[in-house]
């Protein structure tokens, strides 16, 4: 008890220089979270992506369109379960700033594959009954103020003209990390527009969903699918959902490289503001160490005096960083609606926080502890002054 107090006198003996560094170190730690949080944001669509499900996509390149009639050929392949269909709409709602996910996907064959959307069993017959029904999810509902009975105007863009929704139902997710900002509508419904103004791209689909059984047998499944179509008009190509969403990611992968750089920079920056701080303590006690040692302490005892109080200012600015990034990073998700459809702390960056913490206070405190275990006793009473 007499060292921990002793510890805490030394690190606010100089109030202002603790509390400056007490508030850098928290700044660090806020930061180094939060772009650890947009990064996890980046992936969380890959993360959240299951083991068993599979997307067959043109293996030209995803903007082109594979045909429907493709469905009940992948179906029949041995250790598929289910087979949904999805296209990308791409429509703008009221402002092109009012940015959110849509998908024209085949009802209830692509809701029974994603069983963590969650919602009325009442209102998920009412979509399937009206052709012109929609679900949105819950972020996307709270953030326009949609609900249920609400009709949604949307000026297509990738398939012109003006289309009107009504929504069905609003899905919540069965986890905290699914996606609850995007909207789903029949495919049936944008298909039969087409067929009066586009007929050429009536009955084509962007990607077929595939649910298969067991995860070991995804490259089996997926080589099986592919070689139906190989030397056809629109050849396949078929992998694992989260493969499929990392190739979104890695098209900006070079920003997530740079926001990961940056996060670690400012932990090296706050590494040396606190190492300056502790070898300014350490030359100021040079008589204090000098001292100890007269009366009998040893380097130990000097040592555990240094690293507890360089631990301390870590672990404080650490608890107040860790602290106040929960309320930013949910003001963050506010201000930016649907751009991140998962924007949460995990665990594991809280848990990096705490450990880059840590290390910035045992690295801050080696050079000083070194300098006053090699102190000269008659050189240190000789600084008194």
């Amino acid at each position: 008890m007499y060292l921990l107090r002793l510890i805490s006198r030394n690190a606010w003996r100089h109030k202002l220089r603790s509390i400056l560094t007490v508030l850098g170190l928290m700044v660090a730690t806020i930061s180094f979270g939060f772009l650890q949080t947009v990064v996890d944001a980046w992936y969380a669509g890959a993360e959240g992506a299951a083991s068993t499900t599979l997307v067959t996509r043109n293996a030209t390149s995803l903007v082109f369109p594979l045909p429907l009639s493709y469905q009940a050929r992948i179906r029949a392949v041995e250790g598929v379960n289910r087979v949904g269909y999805a296209n990308w709409f791409g429509g703008i709602y009221q402002d092109p700033k009012n940015f959110f996910a849509q998908f024209a996907v085949s009802g209830a064959s692509y809701l029974d594959i994603y069983p963590d959307y969650i919602m009325p069993e009442a209102d998920r017959a009412a979509f399937l009954r009206d052709r012109k029904g929609a679900i949105v999810g819950r972020k996307l509902a709270n953030q326009y103020g949609f609900k249920v009975g609400d009709t949604i105007p949307i000026k297509g863009t990738i398939y012109p003209g003006q289309w009107e929704f009504v929504v069905r139902a609003i899905y919540d997710g069965r986890k905290e990390t699914t996606n609850t900002a995007t909207m789903f509508f029949h495919w049936d419904y944008v298909n039969e527009g087409l067929k009066k103004i586009y007929p050429r791209r009536a009955n084509q689909v962007g990607v077929y969903v595939v649910q298969i059984g067991q995860p070991e047998n995804a490259a089996a499944i997926s080589g099986a699918i592919d070689a139906q179509f190989r030397n056809s008009l629109a050849e396949t190509l078929t992998e694992t959902e989260k493969a499929f969403q990392l190739g979104f990611v890695s098209m900006s992968e070079a920003i997530v490289v740079a926001v990961r750089i940056v996060s670690f920079v400012v932990i090296l920056i706050i590494m040396a503001v606190m190492a300056n701080t502790m070898a300014m303590s350490a030359r100021e006690r040079l008589a204090e160490y000098a001292t100890l040692k007269v009366l009998g302490f040893g380097p130990g005892f000097l040592a555990a005096l240094i690293f507890g109080e360089s631990l301390l200012l870590a672990g404080v600015g650490c608890l107040l960083g860790v602290l106040l990034l929960f309320p930013l990073a949910s003001g963050f998700a506010q201000a930016m609606g649907t751009m991140f459809p998962v924007f949460q702390v995990a665990p594991l960056t809280v848990l990096q926080q705490v450990l880059a913490a840590l290390a910035v206070g045992v690295v801050a405190a080696i050079a000083p502890t070194l300098r006053a275990a090699r102190v000269n006793i008659v050189e240190g009473l000789r600084s008194i002054g």
